[in-house]
């Protein structure tokens, strides 16, 4: 009686927690589609499904967003893989050669993982109300199909990425709303405002931050995917209101790393996609514009970490509204929308559990041949550089990304020199940092670190170059042989500030100085540099040094420095005297105040939400300094007297040429503030009278011959396109590294550059940092761009009246990953201009 009594009571309890679980529209009150859903209603919903499921679904939350939103992963498995659910993740690991065990039990019977990820563009918002419909059907107990896929499945579910970015369009979608939606693409509820949806709090893509982790919602979240390393995953987003929808298999270039088995696997699964639009009569696309090159997508991270990983793309986006009328006349509804995007994660999911042994096989491979390095002629990746900072930085990517690593054992190799593109024996900087390609990541690792990445095809959909050595600043030798590592150890260790009642100096050199030297001018202290390299005890100092004296400034200024080096892993050192060895002493004309800077920032209309983005989140997030944001349109009628330092970011400007602002700018400036003007900043500062001139690009005409090049075949409009393009492409830039623009740099610094414009050089300026002829190192550049780039400006100083403009034409922030244009920055807003 008592066992009979147990079980009469489970199945009472299981049957109630079913009659509690509620459809999407049962719980929120409308089907799904014909409203925008607020971020907190999703986040009740897929919580009453957990509550209700218990046995099929396990809800964690793993993070928030800048904003205070909650980041949630929801689990749906069979209740026998959701009681072992640590278990399968610890095997999947050991299936990869990570994790505690390393080793895995046999693939057969290990259920396959696919992680679905939703509404990384807050405003293709289509997805987030797709992924609820997606979660209900797995776990409605009538529907025999995803019970029976769930046997050989864990489904992870992340149901909206980018929480900030979906509420910020959907706040702004409700409040212009009608009583009726208008279909006219024309009408206010499909022209969303500045800054739009898309992007994050600080106005950064998601989608571009994969690998790079600049952001507080990718950092979070790719520490659930490293911990999980799935199967498939798949991407969901959007595109414009005329375009049908999109699914794999990919197009054109893909990375040299992806496997047959990954490709093949892409078509299995767009083929059962195409199965059920072509049912209902759906138009769709593949092999089309979504490539498989950069490494920082929502696709290509996954590949590289042995997933099948996939974008899907529904027509609408944020001109879709509640309804559109495309461009052939037919009306687009986000119900249409909606069921594109729950059709194909469904289908994804039955394709997974009917290859789910095929899918952990071929994983398992994927991470055994990374393991023993197979497809790979470099064997080692060697980093070197003199600065600690620099080799640190490299060091926390990888580790976040989970790239093993070292230090060179034996310091006699040969390799390829990034720099030099010659085999040669290798030259150990101070610091080094060594990764083998035979690791579990090494695939990962080989796409981040190569110095070249082969183009099966020229026609991209975004950046062609991102190698880490360049985008850091360390050199850098790919060796075709295993070098012996040892582990690797920090590359410095901060000893604790000496007492001195003189003063102290600080290096200038990478980001961590930048850093002190912001929290040290907040806490009130006076801050010197000096402009000319000079020795004091035996030890060479180099320009940008920091001097702090302990004259007119507070008196536990020793502890204050001491707490501060220690926070930025910043060395300092006690003088007793402003008398130096060589070079100018403190009293010198050399030796200059900085002044504290009192910055703002160009925001809003008229400036790209991206670059300023940039700004803002360097500013608040790293260096942690006062900004103030102003509405680009309102520079004709803002105060500047409270500012020395104004920064016009990348962005589509009507007022730059306009009297009243150029006047309030030259006033600004002639009155001793800083204009940092930041790429196509600096080309609307050349169409006026600023003494900046754009570089044109000259071409030999001869009259006398007939211009065949104009006839062109129609079929090839997009490639003949190509010559003009330059997607992402490093080029090298000399420096003038006396000038405080590029303190703490070589006489060489690697920029990615995005476009053909190069100016003149400066007149009546310094021609800071200047592209000469062959200065191309890799990436895509089309040959009419590559003719065009050399023998010009890119960044320069103006000096004028009290104040200067600084030039920055190229952009040295760069998505916050591009680590070594930080401190160039930095210079522009701190040491220009003393």
């Amino acid at each position: 009686m008592k066992h009979l009594l147990v079980f009469v009571f489970s199945v009472a309890g299981f049957w109630a927690n079913s009659q509690a679980l509620q459809s999407p529209e049962q719980f929120l009150g409308y089907k799904m589609g014909t409203k925008f859903t607020p971020h907190y209603k999703i986040i009740n919903y897929v919580r009453a499904v957990a509550q209700a499921m218990p046995h099929l679904v396990k809800l964690e939350k793993y993070g928030e967003t800048y904003e205070g939103r909650e980041l949630l992963l929801l689990y749906i498995a069979n209740p026998d893989n959701l009681k072992n659910l640590d278990g399968i993740r610890q095997n999947n690991l050991a299936f990869a050669g990570l994790g505690a065990a390393k080793t895995a039990a046999a693939t057969a019977g290990n259920p396959a993982i696919v992680w679905l990820s939703y509404n990384v563009h807050g405003n293709e918002t289509s997805s987030s109300e797709a992924a609820m419909l997606t979660l209900f059907s797995l776990v409605d107990p009538t529907n025999t199909s995803t019970k029976e896929w769930l046997k050989n499945t864990v489904v992870m579910i992340d149901p909206c990425i980018n929480p900030d970015g979906r509420d910020r369009y959907v706040n702004w979608f409700n409040s212009t709303l009608g009583q009726n939606y208008n279909t006219d693409p024309q009408s206010r509820e499909h022209s969303e405002p500045w800054p739009g949806g898309r992007t994050n709090h600080y106005n950064f893509d998601l989608n571009r931050d994969w690998a790079w982790q600049t952001q507080k919602e990718t950092q979070q979240r790719l520490v659930k995917y490293n911990q999980w390393l799935p199967q498939v995953h798949v991407d969901f987003h959007e595109q414009g209101i005329n375009q049908p929808y999109y699914f794999a298999p990919a197009a054109e270039p893909f990375h040299e790393v992806i496997t047959p088995w990954q490709r093949e696997f892409q078509k299995v699964i767009g083929k059962n996609n195409a199965k059920y639009f072509d049912q209902n009569g759906w138009l769709f696309f593949t092999k089309e514009r979504f490539d498989l090159l950069y490494p920082s997508y929502g696709d290509t991270y996954p590949l590289y970490n042995g997933a099948i990983g996939m974008t899907f793309e529904q027509g609408g986006g944020p001109r879709g509204g509640l309804a559109v009328t495309t461009g052939s006349g037919e009306v687009l509804t986000l119900v249409d929308r909606v069921t594109h995007h729950y059709t194909t994660g469904l289908s994804t999911i039955e394709m997974a559990s009917q290859n789910a042994g095929r899918l952990v096989t071929e994983y398992k491979k994927f991470f055994d041949d990374s393991k023993e390095g197979k497809g790979s002629s470099v064997k080692t990746y060697i980093l070197t550089s003199d600065n600690p900072a620099k080799i640190n930085s490299v060091a926390q990517l990888l580790r976040l990304n989970g790239v093993e690593f070292g230090t060179v054992g034996n310091k006699r190799f040969k390799g390829l020199n990034y720099v030099s593109e010659k085999q040669e024996t290798g030259n150990l900087k101070k610091y080094n940092l060594a990764v083998s390609t035979s690791q579990p990541k090494s695939v990962l690792a080989r796409v981040l670190l190569e110095q070249k990445s082969k183009l099966a095809d020229s026609v991209t959909y975004d950046i062609t170059a991102w190698s880490l050595p360049f985008a850091y600043g360390v050199d850098a030798y790919a060796v075709s042989e295993a070098v012996a590592i040892v582990p690797y150890q920090p590359s410095v260790t901060i000893k604790p500030v000496a007492s001195s009642t003189y003063g102290y100096l600080i290096p200038y050199n990478s980001i961590k100085s930048v850093k002190m030297l912001c929290q040290l001018l907040k806490q009130g202290v006076k801050v010197r540099f000096s402009e000319r390299p000079f020795s004091y005890g035996n030890k060479q100092y180099d320009r940008g040094t920091l001097i702090v004296l302990q004259k007119s400034n507070p008196a536990n200024l020793q502890s204050t420095l001491n707490e501060l080096a220690a926070r930025n892993e910043v060395e300092v050192d006690a003088v007793s005297s402003g008398f130096m060895d060589k070079g100018p002493d403190f009293g010198s004309s050399d030796v200059r105040s900085i002044r504290v800077p009192k910055v703002a920032l160009l925001t809003g209309e008229q400036t790209s939400s991206l670059a300023a983005g940039e700004v803002w989140h360097l500013f608040e997030q790293q260096l942690d300094y006062p900004l103030t944001l102003i509405n680009a349109s309102d520079l004709g009628r803002t105060s500047l007297k409270n500012y020395n330092v104004l920064i016009v970011p990348d962005g589509t400007y009507r007022n730059l040429t306009d009297k009243i602002v150029t006047d309030k700018l030259k006033e600004f400036v002639s009155s001793g503030g800083t204009l940092i003007a930041m790429e196509t900043a600096v080309q609307k500062l050349s169409s006026a009278d600023w003494g900046i001139k754009l570089k044109e690009d000259k071409e030999d005409k001869k009259d006398d011959k007939v211009d065949y090049s104009v006839l062109k075949k129609y079929e090839n409009r997009e490639r003949d396109e190509l010559k003009n393009s330059i997607p992402g492409a490093i080029y090298r830039v000399q420096l003038d590294n006396t000038h405080p623009l590029a303190f703490g740099y070589s006489d060489t610094y690697y920029t990615l550059k995005q476009d053909a414009n190069v100016y003149e050089f400066l007149k009546e300026g310094w021609n800071v940092g200047v592209i000469k002829k062959d200065n191309y190192v890799t990436g895509f550049a089309g040959t009419k761009v590559k003719s065009q780039l050399k023998d010009g400006l890119l960044f320069g100083v103006l000096p004028m009246g009290t104040g200067s403009v600084v030039l920055l034409a190229e952009d040295p922030l760069f998505r916050l990953f591009w680590e070594n244009g930080k401190m160039l920055f930095s210079n522009a807003v701190f040491l220009v201009g003393q």
